[in-house]
């Protein structure tokens, strides 16, 4: 196992490493499915946007962007395990000279140097098998009033997931963000059930109750798939 591969699915390494931007695209799903319910939320708690942003296992960086436009007097940091796409991510800083970090980390282990009024982990807990440790470095990472904002899989999820794996080429055409060949290599552990959530486990590990973005975030339509993965956040 590489360094920046989780136990149980593919090599992020290996997968930025020479990704064209087709595949930045659709290895971010946060800009299309919760930029717009996420600012709004950020909106509702921080009339200036919070004091300091980390978006954990950030991917391409679209949201650490969106929320440095935003909010430009907001310290932004993008976590991630692939020094490839962290690269990528510190040349489009520069390019758009936006003041945005990136820095190395690999849940379930994290552990910064500071806190964050607000952490988020998005599309991403689906690879990481100590999902309980993940969630609970994640939350330590939080300055107290701020909030933990992530995305997890339920048992309906791992539901709709093995039926996809049972016939992946006949549920993700051309269009799908998935491709069909690494389905059952990616969700591994979705599939497997290994690594869900829910509110009563997340409230169990963290000991507070999960909140449901949208809750806030009324304007924004929930996103097709928010039934088995939820978008919550949790006060601290």
């Amino acid at each position: 196992m590489t360094e920046t591969q989780y136990a149980g699915t593919i090599d992020w390494g290996e997968y930025w490493d020479g990704a064209d931007e087709a595949v930045r695209e659709d290895t971010g799903p946060s800009a299309d499915l919760v930029a717009e319910p996420f600012v709004e939320f950020l909106d509702a708690n921080f009339r200036d946007g919070p004091d300091a942003y980390a978006d954990v296992g950030c991917g391409p960086g679209d949201l650490a962007f969106e929320v440095a436009e935003r909010y430009p007097d907001t310290t932004v940091v993008g976590y991630d395990a692939a020094e490839a796409v962290l690269a990528a991510n510190r040349e489009r800083a520069r390019e758009a000279d936006r003041e945005v970090a990136f820095e190395r980390a690999v849940l379930p282990e994290f552990d910064p140097d500071r806190r964050f009024d607000v952490v988020s982990c998005l599309f991403t807990l689906c690879y990481v098998a100590d999902i309980a440790r993940a969630i609970e470095r994640l939350y330590g990472a939080v300055e107290p009033g701020g909030c933990l904002v992530f995305n997890y899989h339920n048992r309906l999820a791992r539901a709709h997931y093995n039926r996809i794996a049972e016939a992946p080429h006949e549920h993700l055409g051309e269009d799908a963000v998935w491709d069909p060949e690494r389905f059952t290599d990616r969700f591994g552990l979705v599939l497997a059930g290994e690594n869900l959530l829910s509110y009563e486990r997340i409230h169990e590990v963290l000991g507070t109750w999960p909140q449901s973005v949208f809750s806030l975030a009324d304007d924004a339509e929930p996103y097709a798939a928010h039934r088995y993965e939820p978008l919550v956040y949790v006060p601290k």
